[in-house]
């Protein structure tokens, strides 16, 4: 990538009422310029034009609205323009092959963002939250990328950094004093309670991860029970529409039937499954083992039921559900008041969370959302949250606990500065690989001469 190009790509689709096309780089500016039929070359920052844009032959493509942004306050840092054209295939074409003709280079995917980010507009962590944003399926998971942002994430880790660059300073301080053994800087005890709170938070942002990843992914959900039970009615009551068949037939469903909905906010991946019996039909049985397959895969399990269960199949589906959420769904309330869970004149016990619905009318549905959605156990996401989401953040803060306990354990044991300065090097450069920076020694030097007068 060449910071000197000019760069050209359509930031929407084609094929709407209203299609955006932007430039970024040095030339961007004068480039549409010579194609506008008023004259930009000295327009203000953040201003808008209306007037016609034409191809090099001078003949017109379109009446449109240009913007323009100088570096460095616009989103990629550079000089920019933004053409606001109407959103036809052609015209929008037109416009990018005049702009190529006239200097520009298609993008490259993700290069607006990426610019911004060597440009210094965002750290590497907030041009991450531009894809989460843009792929947000529902209120939790815009929030959560709006929030990362906005710099939520990278506001912690830089308050972490700034912790840390002061146990380093004053490690390295005592370093170089070390022949006046007389001269303490670090206080060991207040430097154990510093990384004991360092080493706290660091584990917190962590562990948020599984919150992060069900938001961003969806949380699995798997309907699973015998045939003609309703399973099949009640992923098309969830989801408002017939995506699967229902049928009196045993064994209809004979695949997995995918479909997601919102719940307050949260988005949830239904799996309606095939009905779970015993079976000679070599392609139904295909289908009962890709059930016990989403089941293993599923965070909650809706466990649909018409009638009391066995013993045997209670215990079957007991073993298979451990440590997931489920929830017995009693269905069929439509036909007949809810089963009692007794079999044989014999009460049996449940060990699960119970609901009685009918799938085929509505009854009890919204009751059952409301259980799914405590079920996920997704906290209330407040705006300034920095809740972690990419693996990549993951692994990176896993390793800076790593380090900052090797701090500990080395502090309890009384290890000299210079193996601890190392471990929280390590902890300072696998915080900063979320965000895209770089401890440098002079950040060091410069924090020492922030806090202390060494000529005194």
């Amino acid at each position: 990538m060449n910071l000197s190009d000019n760069i050209c790509a359509m930031a929407t689709p084609s094929g709407g009422a209203i299609g955006i096309i932007r430039i970024s780089g040095p030339d961007s500016i004068t480039i549409a310029d010579r194609h506008f039929s008023r004259n930009i070359s000295e327009a203000k920052s953040h201003t808008l034009h209306y007037g016609v844009f034409a191809s090099d032959s001078s003949m017109p493509i379109d009446d449109v609205m240009v913007a323009v942004f100088r570096a460095p306050h616009s989103y990629t840092g550079e000089n920019s323009v933004e053409i606001y054209c109407h959103g036809s295939r052609y015209i929008m074409s037109q416009i990018i092959r005049t702009l190529i003709e006239a200097g520009c280079r298609q993008a490259d995917p993700g290069e607006y963002t990426r610019r911004a980010f060597i440009n210094g507009k965002m750290d590497l962590s907030q041009a991450e939250a531009v894809a989460d944003l843009i792929a947000a399926t529902g209120k939790a998971s815009h929030d959560m990328a709006l929030g990362q942002l906005r710099g939520n994430i990278s506001s912690e880790l830089s308050h972490l950094r700034d912790q840390l660059l002061k146990m380093t300073s004053l490690m390295e301080l005592e370093l170089d004093f070390s022949d006046h053994e007389e001269l303490e800087f670090a206080d060991r005890t207040a430097l154990f309670h510093l990384a004991t709170t360092i080493q706290e938070r660091i584990s917190s942002l962590a562990s948020s991860f599984c919150t992060g990843q069900a938001i961003k992914q969806g949380i699995p959900v798997a309907i699973i029970g015998k045939t003609n039970v309703g399973k099949s009615t009640l992923l098309n009551r969830l989801v408002g529409e017939e995506k699967a068949i229902v049928s009196d037939i045993h064994g209809t469903t004979r695949d997995i039937i995918e479909d997601t909905i919102d719940i307050h906010g949260v988005t949830f991946r239904f799996v309606d499954t095939a009905g779970l019996r015993t079976t000679d039909d070599v392609i139904e049985q295909i289908g009962i083992e890709r059930s016990y397959s989403a089941l293993s895969k599923a965070a909650i399990v809706l466990w649909v039921i018409d009638t009391p269960p066995s013993e045997e199949e209670l215990s079957d589906i007991t073993s298979r559900c451990k440590g997931k959420q489920v929830i017995a769904v009693i269905n069929k309330t439509d036909k007949f008041p809810a089963t009692p869970l007794s079999t044989s004149g014999q009460s049996l016990s449940i060990p699960f969370s119970t609901l009685s619905i009918s799938a085929l009318n509505g009854t009890g549905i919204n009751e059952l959302t409301d259980a799914i959605y405590a079920k996920s156990g997704i906290p209330e996401i407040g705006e300034n949250d920095a809740i972690i989401t990419s693996a990549r953040h993951y692994s990176s803060l896993l390793q800076a606990q790593e380090s900052i306990t090797r701090v500990l354990d080395g502090l309890e044991m009384n290890i000299p500065n210079d193996l601890l300065s190392e471990d929280l090097r390590q902890c300072l450069d696998a915080l900063a690989d979320i965000t895209g920076g770089v401890i440098t020694p002079s950040e060091v030097l410069n924090n020492i001469f922030s806090h202390f007068c060494i000529g005194k």
